[in-house]
This record gives C-alpha cells, sequence and structure tokens, in this order.
C-alpha cells in the first residue's frame, strides 16, 4: 500500500488509541500520548496512511463532520477510516496480536536475568521515525532520520528506493530524553527541501537515506549521499550538515559523485573522508572516488557558532576501489585510516595526509556454507586501549555462520573468541565502563530466519551479548522487537542505551498502523546501572581542552572515583559506526570535591571534538556524564 499525507486533525486524533494500546501492551512504563490543541493546524504533519481510491475516501466521508472541522480535515479523516478497511492483506490484528506475544515472552525470558548481572531492558515506546539512521547529538538530544515510506506491509519493501520524483523524500526527528518518552518529547528536524537531478522537477525533502554520516569536531554532523531513485538505489551527491546547536540543516556543495550506502569517518586533521557508495549509475556500481570534506584549505569548524553553507567537498588522489559498500572504517592512533571492506581481500590502510593506500593482510573468515562472498553488515568496534588512542578493531558479524571475532592489530589478523552464533546487522557497542554490548541481528537482510520479507522471527536474535574487557562472550537478555536490516543502537549520556531501527519489524508489530508513530524505541539499562549509587560528576570546562592538558571537574565523590574516561557519542547505519572511541584519562590529584585530570595525548588518540566524560567507581558504576571537547586538530 502505497502511503500519503494526512492534516494534523487526524494525526492528533489517531495517536490516542495507538499510545492507549500500546501502553496496555508494555510493560515497562510509557506515557500516555495527547493529542493536544491542533484545530489550528491544518498543515500537513508527514502522517503517511495506506493509498485509497476517491471513491473509497467518498464512501466514508461524513458531512457532518465536515461542517464542524472543515471539509480538508473531514476528508483527511475519511482518507484514514478507508485505509483501515484496507489492511486485509496484512491486517491490525496480526500487528498486535504479535506485539503481545513478544511483550510477554520477553518478559518471560528476561525473569532469568538477573539486572546486576546482565542489565535490564526498561522502556519501550513509540517513535515518529524508524530509525534508519541515529546520531547521539552532544546536546543530549538524539537525532533520528530515514525516508517517508511507501508501504506500511512488512513482506513488501517499505522505502523509496525505487521511486523517482517527489515521493522519493527524506524525514529527521529530535528525540528529547529530557523530556520523556511521549509524542512531546519528539520534534520534527526534516532535511531541506529541494530539487534532485532526477529529470521531474518535483522538489521534495532531501532524499538523505542510506547516506553515510560522521561528526565534525564543532558537533555538527556530516551526511553524505543518498537516493537518487530508480535502478536499484542510484547515488545521490548530496552534502549536508545538521547544527544541533541551531538544530537546522545546511546543505553545502555536492559531492563529485553520487553515494548509496557510504562510509564517512572523521580523522585527526578533524576532516570527513567518505568512501565508497553505489554510485548516481544505481546497483552495482560503486565508487572508488575518496572525498574529504571540508576541502583542504578551509577551516575545520570548531566554534559551535559557525555556520557553513555552500563549503566544498574534495576529490582526493587516490582511490578506494571497494567492491562492495558501506565498508566499515576507523581512525586508529597511528594517523591512518583502516579501512575494512566486506570483501575479505579489501582489507586496506589510507594515509589521508600523503593521499596513499596500502593492502593489509585478507580476513581469515571463509568458513563453509556462506551464501555470499562478503560479509553482510556485521559490527567492528575499536578497542579501548587505557589511556592511548584505539590501535585494534575487531571485526564481528555479518554472517550468520560464522560467530567468529575478528582481530586487527599490528597489520595481523587473529581469530579472538567466538560469540554464540552468527547475525548479521548486529550493533556492537562500546559501554562507560569499557565492556562490549551487541543488540539486534537476524541470518540475513530482509530474512529474519523465515524466508525474506518475512516478518516472523527466529527468536534467537533477540538475544544480546556481553562481552567483559579482555573477556569472552556470554548471551544476555533479549530485546523486545526482533530487529535487523537497518537497525541501530547509541550510548546515551546517562549511561543507557537507546535501540531502534528496522522499518520492517516496527510496521509488523505496530498497535496502530494509521497514526503517524512510525517506530518503536526501546531502552537497555547495563549491569552497572544495577550496582548501587553512582559516582556525582559535578562542573567541567565547556571550553575546548587542549592535548595533554590538566584540568579540573567537580565531585562530591571524588574518594569514590577509580576511573575516568571519555566516550565518543556516536552515529550509525547499516552496522557502521566509525566514531565510537573510549580513552581512560589519568587522575593526576584529588582535591576537596575537585578531580584534577589529564586530556588524551593527541588527536590521532582523541579525534578532535566532543565526548561524554563519566568518572566510574570501583565496582565500574559510571557516573552520568558531562560533555567536554578537545582540540584543536592535527594540522593537514
Amino acid at each position: 500500500m502505497a502511503h500519503r499525507t494526512i492534516p494534523g486533525t487526524a494525526t492528533a486524533c489517531s495517536l490516542l488509541s495507538a499510545a492507549t494500546l500500546l501502553t496496555a501492551l508494555t510493560a515497562g512504563p510509557v506515557a500516555a500520548h495527547g493529542g493536544g490543541d491542533h484545530h489550528d493546524e491544518p498543515a500537513p504533519r508527514g502522517v503517511l496512511v495506506p493509498e485509497v481510491s476517491a471513491e473509497e475516501v467518498a464512501a466514508q466521508f461524513d458531512p457532518a463532520e465536515a461542517a464542524a472541522i472543515g471539509r480538508e480535515h473531514a476528508e483527511a479523516h475519511a482518507r484514514t477510516r478507508a485505509a483501515a478497511k484496507n489492511t486485509s492483506d496484512y491486517p491490525q490484528t496480526t500487528r498486535t496480536n504479535s506485539l503481545r506475544w513478544l511483550t510477554e515472552d520477553q518478559r518471560k525470558k528476561n525473569a532469568a536475568f538477573a539486572p546486576k548481572e546482565f542489565g535490564r531492558f526498561t522502556e519501550f515506546f513509540p517513535s515518529p521515525d524508524y530509525g534508519v539512521h541515529i546520531a547521539q547529538l552532544p546536546t543530549g538530544k538524539v537525532l533520528l532520520f530515514s525516508f517517508e515510506p511507501v508501504e506500511d506491509n512488512p513482506n513488501r519493501e517499505t522505502a523509496p528506493t525505487q521511486i523517482i520524483g517527489a515521493r522519493n523524500a527524506g524525514r529527521a526527528f529530535l528525540w528529547d530524553p529530557r523530556r520523556g518518552t511521549g509524542p512531546d518529547a519528539f520534534t520534527a528536524a526534516h532535511p531541506p527541501v529541494i530539487d534532485m537531478p532526477d529529470g521531474r522537477g518535483e522538489k521534495r525533502r532531501a532524499p538523505f537515506f542510506c547516506a553515510g554520516h560522521s561528526f565534525l569536531p564543532n558537533g555538527m554532523l556530516g551526511v553524505f549521499g543518498g537516493n537518487l531513485g530508480g535502478n536499484g538505489g542510484s547515488g545521490a551527491k548530496l552534502s549536508l550538515l545538521y547544527d544541533p546547536w541551531k538544530e537546522e540543516w545546511l546543505r553545502q556543495d555536492d559531492m563529485a559523485v553520487g553515494r548509496w550506502y557510504p562510509t564517512v569517518v572523521t580523522a585527526a586533521d578533524g576532516r570527513q573522508y567518505i568512501f565508497s557508495g553505489q554510485s548516481e549509475r544505481g546497483w552495482g556500481t560503486p565508487t572508488e572516488v575518496v572525498e574529504r570534506f571540508p576541502a583542504q584549505g578551509r577551516p575545520v569548524p570548531m566554534s559551535t557558532g559557525a555556520r557553513m553553507i555552500g563549503d566544498p567537498v574534495e576529490r582526493l588522489t587516490v582511490e578506494a576501489p571497494f567492491r562492495h559498500d558501506y565498508p566499515h572504517t576507523f581512525a586508529l592512533r597511528d594517523g591512518l585510516i583502516h579501512a575494512l571492506g566486506r570483501d575479505s581481500d579489501q582489507q586496506w590502510a589510507f594515509d589521508p595526509v600523503r593521499q596513499t593506500r596500502r593492502t593489509l593482510p585478507n580476513l581469515p573468515d571463509r568458513p563453509q556454507g556462506r551464501k555470499q562472498v562478503e560479509r553482510w553488515y556485521g559490527s567492528a568496534v575499536p578497542l579501548p586501549n587505557g589511556t592511548l588512542g584505539p590501535d585494534s578493531v575487531l571485526y564481528m558479524g555479518g554472517d550468520a555462520n560464522d560467530p567468529t571475532t575478528y582481530l586487527l592489530k599490528d597489520d595481523t589478523w587473529t581469530k579472538s573468541g567466538s560469540k554464540a552464533f552468527g547475525r548479521t546487522q548486529d550493533n556492537t557497542l562500546i559501554l562507560p565502563d569499557g565492556s562490549l554490548f551487541t543488540v539486534n541481528g537476524a541470518p540475513d537482510i530482509r530474512d529474519y530466519g523465515n524466508g525474506p520479507y518475512n516478518p516472523n522471527a527466529d527468536q534467537k536474535y533477540r538475544s544480546t551479548e556481553l562481552r567483559e574487557p579482555g573477556g569472552g562472550w556470554r548471551l544476555g537478555p533479549v530485546q523486545r522487537l526482533p530487529r535487523g536490516y537497518h537497525s541501530n543502537a547509541v550510548v546515551m549520556p546517562d549511561g543507557r542505551v537507546m535501540i531502534t531501527g528496522d522499518e520492517l519489524q516496527q510496521i509488523a508489530n505496530d498497535p496502530d498502523i494509521t497514526d503517524d508513530m512510525h517506530g518503536t524505541v526501546e531502552i537497555y539499562e547495563p549491569a552497572y546501572l544495577h550496582r548501587g549509587e553512582r559516582p556525582h560528576l559535578g562542573r567541567a570546562p565547556k571550553r575546548m581542552l587542549r592535548y595533554e592538558q590538566h584540568f579540573t571537574v567537580g565531585s562530591r565523590t571524588a574518594g569514590d572515583v577509580e576511573r575516568a574516561v571519555i566516550l565518543s557519542p556516536s552515529t550509525a547505519t547499516h552496522s557502521v559506526n566509525t566514531s565510537q572511541r573510549h580513552l581512560e584519562l589519568e587522575i593526576v590529584r584529588r582535591g576537596q570535591g575537585t578531580l584534577e585530570l589529564k586530556a588524551p595525548p593527541s588527536p590521532e588518540d582523541a579525534i578532535p571534538g566532543f565526548y561524554m566524560l563519566f568518572l566510574l567507581d570501583e565496582d565500574g558504576v559510571p557516573s552520568t556524564a558531562q560533555w567536554v571537547r578537545f582540540g584543536p586538530p592535527r594540522a593537514g
């Protein structure tokens, strides 16, 4: 079923029914939705309902309702009622029953997991976006963005990948955790309306979904690429910045080539390096072009008040001939960008200064029975390395038949233990205490274990996995929804984990498919939040801190603090998260209610920008984070 927008009146009226049902199904605390005063909101708000004919709308039209609220709103209500009658191909009862079963099953399974040892899942609440892309912003808010869907049947493709014209559009929302979990905690943050070069001349919100992204040193999020439409996914040349301080999108000059599924990483010079992605010619044409933003000679933005519009992207002389898209890329402390392709024989180290590339050894991962040569969107993390930046990467997932994890260190691959089972589309996060947490996953793209586009999942993929620093993996509690392709997770400043994504599973378990809450968010509390009182972290410097500089933070529990760590805010999509970084800070001196800390050694150790600073006690319990930032970048 295709979708179209309906006005605000129908939107607000439909919110209450969804929230009421979802609250009844949810074990964790969920705030009720409220419609609010909406009678002076005639403009569309991006709510999408199944496509219906004019005849079907006319049959549901109520003249008395039109006299009370106006013809436009009455027609929108009629369209919603007609759409509700047209969901027999994937009925509401199926969605409702599925969510009810998953809710009860999660409650039963997780009764066996002690929160002090395994953590626990808490809130589960509606979101207005699928969360195909996610970014933990240095303001504390979380940016979610994706596309305007063209389907609400999880047995068919939801994204407008093949559509050319106005219906191929993006959308974005901000979630403010300080405002709770209700609809008022979300605000629209949609991309600019533009005219894409597709020959249609139909303006729409920039279709930046399935792009690549990373943070600039001033906290802005750079988003590169997107969908031009047609031919299996043609790459867009879009180059956008999201300013979290002014909460606005800023368009930059287009890239040299289109990119659909690219990867972006920020290096020690504070610039963003853009790799791979299907070109503007369509699927099967990944570009070899490497680009950099901002271009050499242009200033790297350090001030939160910077306003960048029309800045150029620079094409480099070195090439990255990946056969497949979304490689994992990490800027390690040697100053090089380690770019790990999904094909075993495409592993490289790039020097962003000299613009050179050298070959790394092949990934030793050729298990019997693999369906395809490349790995399908497994996760990878740069491992913590004490007070120094990361010098190794742990690569895992991407193959349902291979539970092995692989360690790249000193240009050498070694097998580094195994998980309980292999999975693709997984997300692995570094937590403040240095442990790893894997959530989400599926056997294959759009296949949850019972064939493509069948949302009935093999339930083992709902199991999380935990790894203590230097230890082995163990299974943890199960999440509410199975989430595979397009799933995401980030660590929040309060130490919790936010989980979202996978539009097919979200619409397959939607308690009201006619409302405007398209997605869901689930919150996981790691075990350290169940081990007693948290250390206190008070004031921290707001100014940019220079490398190796000593600085002071306030703490009423300074005597109980064993460790000070910084964790970078992350931004992720398609299991690719290039921004993760975890460093210990040396505690130089303890004062009365203060701690003197030492900043990291160099930009290669801690990429310039914002970090979440946590204080931890001897049990690994973290404080709530304060934001600090380090700079300047390494001169190019």
